[in-house]
């Protein structure tokens, strides 16, 4: 990633006004503006990050301000590198690899589903989603989220029946079991 040649495109719904980088900086463009009565040329700059999310002192994400509107720059790196739509859903996230929020290089950022992503900070004990150590009874445990409500799966004594066992509801849901 060292001397990463940087690439700059159009964010998307703001083109010809500002533009993201495989790097993750963000910048506006020149461009002439009226205030009503005057036409002036205004320099384009690279924009100044503010930090926003639950845990913006200890793990904050980057943000910037896009004509008043607020955007994370994970997410504008995604969008524009990585083919990344919001839709409102959830369902499909962008992901920091390396946990480092700071970091939001396109090398570093990744689309998963929230599931995915989600299993990756709760679970440290298994490699798995859905998968956990129960220290108490020093087995792996399987369970899964539906509809909000935490359903367990068992006990197993390695942790990839406990993952077969997590694989297998997830189907049965999926094809409507």
């Amino acid at each position: 990633m060292k001397n990463q040649k940087e690439v700059w495109k159009d964010v998307k719904n703001y083109e010809g006004f500002y533009q993201v980088s495989n790097l993750g900086r963000v910048k506006s463009l020149d461009r002439k503006v009226s205030n009503g009565k005057v036409l002036y040329y205004r320099k384009g700059v690279i924009l100044k990050q503010g930090v926003c999310g639950r845990d913006y002192k200890t793990k904050p994400y980057y943000k910037v301000s896009l004509s008043g509107k607020d955007f994370t720059i994970h997410s504008l790196v995604a969008q524009s590198f990585l083919d990344y739509a919001i839709d409102g859903t959830n369902k499909l996230v962008v992901d920091h690899i390396d946990n480092n929020r700071a970091n939001n290089n396109v090398c570093n950022l990744r689309i998963l589903t929230n599931r995915q992503n989600l299993s990756r900070y709760k679970n440290k004990s298994s490699k798995y989603t859905g998968v956990h150590y129960h220290k108490t009874n020093k087995k792996y445990q399987a369970n899964i989220w539906v509809n909000g409500k935490k359903k367990y799966l068992g006990s197993f004594s390695n942790e990839v029946d406990a993952y077969n066992a997590y694989n297998n509801e997830l189907n049965n849901l999926r094809n409507g079991n």
